[in-house]
């Protein structure tokens, strides 16, 4: 008897602790959530600008036997946060201008998604540079890249 009781009170304190931010187990398996924290870095954040010229020149290097790199961002803007369902993965939608090493400009446009890292750990980016799309993965002219 007296176990049922001590369980009983257990299972209370429990149950009666205030709500969290979601965990890193619950943000990656979907368990009685998910809960998010509307994190997702700005439009111009370093980290941001540097992951997609990095993934850029990747791409370029690695499939289209290409050189070409990002040389910087300019006129960075938001173009939307959360325009969707608040159920919905946190993103944060942003275009600017891409200076490439051939010397032309190229729109770019991209989301920034709070779960879209590695692992779902941490933040990651989408994006699309208008012009050198070329699987088309967000055709017409990088349209499905924005909201």
């Amino acid at each position: 008897m007296l176990r049922r009781i001590t369980i009983a009170g257990i299972l209370a304190l429990i149950c009666a602790t205030p709500a969290a931010a979601a965990s890193w187990f619950e943000l990656n398996f979907g368990l009685s959530g998910p809960r998010y924290d509307a994190y997702a870095p700005l439009c111009d954040d370093p980290g941001v600008l540097r992951q997609i010229s990095s993934k850029f020149a990747h791409k370029e290097g690695e499939f289209w036997n290409s050189n070409l790199e990002i040389l910087g961002i300019d006129r960075v803007r938001e173009a939307a946060f959360r325009p969707w369902a608040e159920q919905a993965i946190p993103r944060r939608f942003c275009s600017g201008v891409a200076r490439i090493s051939d010397g032309r400009k190229h729109v770019v446009h991209y989301s920034i998604l709070e779960t879209g890292g590695f692992l779902g750990v941490s933040w990651g980016v989408e994006w699309c540079v208008v012009g050198l799309d070329r699987n088309w993965a967000y055709n017409p002219a990088c349209r499905m890249a924005r909201p």
